[in-house]
């Protein structure tokens, strides 16, 4: 009697067939890698816009809450107030550009405050008097992509609070 032996490994099929099965999970992990990947660069997309427009809110009340006087007879797209140094500036919201300016009055220096803006609205309201402004809520509405965000701070004039 021969004994016949036994082969042992995998056949073509088995390989073709691991192969396959492995190039799948590949392709799966490197396609969810690569959403990964861009939703991280979107995030920081976002967290760099919306951190911008806090900073430049930030930086209109804490001088709005110290100025010497506001001009109360600006646009809504714009707010003119001294400063405590004696600055005299303004905040100005221009829609062809959509971008906030910091103006400094004397010379005309402008610089860009806030980029992505998509509208800018700084309501007034006024003293008993009428002649010049309690407070001043700015609204701003930042954009990046198709994600659109509002944001929105108060400040009371001090020197006004009578």
């Amino acid at each position: 009697m021969q004994k016949t032996r036994r082969k042992t490994g995998f056949t073509m099929a088995e390989l073709l067939l691991a192969v396959a099965i492995g190039g799948m999970l590949l392709a799966a992990v490197a396609f969810a890698f690569n959403a990964s990947a861009i939703n991280c660069r979107e995030n920081e997309e976002i967290f760099k816009t919306m951190n911008n427009a806090r900073q430049a809110l930030f930086r209109i009340t804490s001088q709005l809450r110290t100025a010497d006087a506001v001009d109360p007879n600006t646009p809504s797209n714009a707010c003119s107030f001294i400063a405590a140094d004696g600055q005299d500036i303004t905040y100005e919201y221009r829609i062809a550009d959509k971008k906030l300016y910091l103006i400094t009055n004397v010379d005309g220096s402008t610089y860009v405050l806030c980029d992505n803006v998509t509208a800018v609205t700084f309501t007034k309201t006024l003293t008993d008097d009428g002649l010049d402004c309690k407070s001043v809520l700015v609204s701003m509405t930042v954009m990046y992509g198709d994600m659109q965000r509002k944001l929105s701070a108060a400040a009371a004039v001090r020197k006004n609070l009578d």
